[in-house]
């Protein structure tokens, strides 16, 4: 069955139009080394070398073949480089670095017990953070300034378009309990891991473990809309894979948004069009005037046909969602 989340009307509001900052367990890496970056930019679907420092980047870890081993986010300091992946994807991105990185030239560090992430979420999360007295936002969308706050340091990322949050914050637990206190004082609500399933599940953004497996290639999850990954950078683990998709090919299955008018339950997770199987739903948002949710299916098909997905009917959408057909 498909991974289901489910909102309310005073959740979806506050999702949609409001603020939350949100946690959640997360895989974080610290990388360090005089040739952490260049090692990296080895691995690495993004390009890490071009943004410079103190940019944050969305990619991928891949397998040689070039399928996803997991998609996260790199934040790219002067003194070291953050990991911030799926906590389901630890143990195979420990072995990747064990089995990759130089120690001469680059160690990584599994610092998940001392350092959390927490994702400001809502278009009035911005004005809010603002409100609350804390530093200000990066001025520029993928940036990072990084600040004392309860006398530890904190990472704070300016998401890049079109990211599935506002900003992102790393740092020990006790300095993000501390901001998240501030932030409650300027109407900032504290949220949890459904809020951020579900902002990413309206974004239309993949997940390791729903839409990503150990045979998904980065075309079929948007990591082009997405801006995942680069074509010009030069050589990465599973670049020839991926590389030559793109320039010779195109992927038969691509992730696309379905939209159920209803809420009755769903009888299984097949995506059919008549007697052709298209794919699988894999992520379910139900709201309380409609369902929507995440399938990777055949490309052939276009937003706007209908389907029986899950055993019921389902239109089939672009992602992002429009608001319009969400409400909140």
């Amino acid at each position: 069955m498909p991974r289901h989340i489910q909102l309310d009307q005073a959740g979806l509001r506050r999702l949609i139009r409001g603020a939350l900052l949100a946690t959640d367990d997360r895989a974080i890496f610290e990388i360090t080394g005089p040739g952490a970056v260049t090692c990296l930019q080895g691995l690495w679907t993004n390009d890490l070398v071009a943004p410079g420092d103190d940019t944050i980047t969305y990619g991928a870890l891949l397998t040689p073949k070039g399928m996803i081993v997991t998609d996260g986010w790199l934040l790219r300091e002067r003194e070291r480089l953050l990991l911030v992946a799926p906590a389901s994807a630890r143990e195979a991105v420990a072995t990747i670095f064990t089995r990759t990185l130089p120690p001469r030239l680059a160690q990584a560090r599994d610092v998940g017990e001392e350092q959390r992430a927490a994702w400001l979420l809502g278009v009035d999360s911005g004005a809010r953070w603002r409100a609350s007295g804390l530093w200000p936002l990066p001025g520029e969308a993928g940036r990072i300034v990084r600040r004392e706050l309860d006398g530890a340091p904190v990472a704070l990322a300016n998401a890049p378009h079109p990211a599935p949050f506002v900003a992102l914050l790393v740092g020990p637990a006790p300095a993000l309990d501390a901001a998240r206190t501030r932030l409650a004082q300027a109407i900032v609500h504290a949220g949890g891991p459904d809020d951020v399933e579900a902002a990413r599940i309206l974004a239309g953004w993949p997940a390791l473990g729903a839409e990503i497996d150990d045979r998904t290639l980065p075309q079929e999850v948007r990591f082009d809309e997405l801006g995942g990954v680069s074509y010009t950078k030069g050589c990465y683990t599973g670049q020839e894979t991926v590389a030559r998709l793109h320039f010779r090919g195109h992927a038969n299955r691509e992730l696309r948004g379905l939209v159920w008018q209803h809420s009755a339950p769903l009888d299984g997770a097949t995506v059919m069009q008549g007697h052709r199987e298209l794919g699988r739903v894999r992520s379910v948002l139900t709201l309380p005037a409609r369902r929507l949710g995440l399938a990777v299916i055949r490309r052939d098909v276009e937003p706007g046909a209908v389907v029986t997905a899950g055993g019921r009917e389902a239109e089939v959408s672009a992602i992002p969602f429009d608001p319009s057909r969400v409400g909140g």
